[in-house]
């Protein structure tokens, strides 16, 4: 039988993970994005290795997502947003956590609460790289390749052969309802 335990973050909770975060921005302040990122990968390895709490776990899968992103040259993410995504994670390169990671049960506690905090800030750039990663996926099966490899080129040789597809069916739809008992202008041989 499972247990169910809900936790609410007061006002005050809230500030105290603000400051935690923002003291963590001023150490990480030095740090590369890969440097961050790989800090934040490493929390992902190191409690694959635990038997963290499924609420736990959850929620680090949601971290990858974040991480992905920043480095996902298909997506490109602009400059601004990557800034924003990195100050995110930078609470995961700090080694100094609320409650360290090695307490059993509890010790990604913090990690799973910050994650919550991260993504409910990030949602939208979350939604919105999840339906890139869905869509290219979907286009790599397609093509028979494997997502990972496919890039920009693929990308805007597809989009132009789906406007150029759309330009054919609209100028065929406006021949044939009428407005075409002319024929073109434009006949080349």
């Amino acid at each position: 039988m499972g247990l169910s335990i809900n936790i609410e973050l007061s006002d005050n909770d809230l500030d105290h993970f603000q400051e935690v975060l923002k003291r963590a921005q001023e150490t990480a302040g030095s740090k590369s994005s890969r440097e961050i990122t790989d800090a934040a990968h490493k929390l992902l390895v190191d409690a694959e290795g635990t038997h963290a709490p499924e609420f736990i776990t959850e929620r680090l899968s949601k971290l990858e997502h974040l991480i992905n992103m920043v480095h996902d040259e298909g997506w490109a993410l602009p400059d601004e947003d990557k800034a924003r995504v990195l100050t995110a994670l930078t609470y995961f390169a700090d080694p100094k956590d609320v409650i360290p990671d090695h307490v059993p049960v509890v010790g990604y506690l913090d990690d799973a609460i910050m994650i919550e905090l991260c993504v409910r800030e990030m949602k939208h750039e979350l939604e919105s790289y999840m339906d890139f990663t869905a869509f290219r996926k979907d286009e790599a099966v397609e093509r028979g390749l494997d997502p990972a490899t496919l890039g920009r080129a693929e990308w805007m040789e597809d989009r132009r052969q789906e406007l150029q597809d759309r330009m054919r069916r609209r100028r065929d739809r406006d021949r044939y309802s009428g407005g075409g008992d002319r024929g073109s202008m434009f006949k080349f041989r």
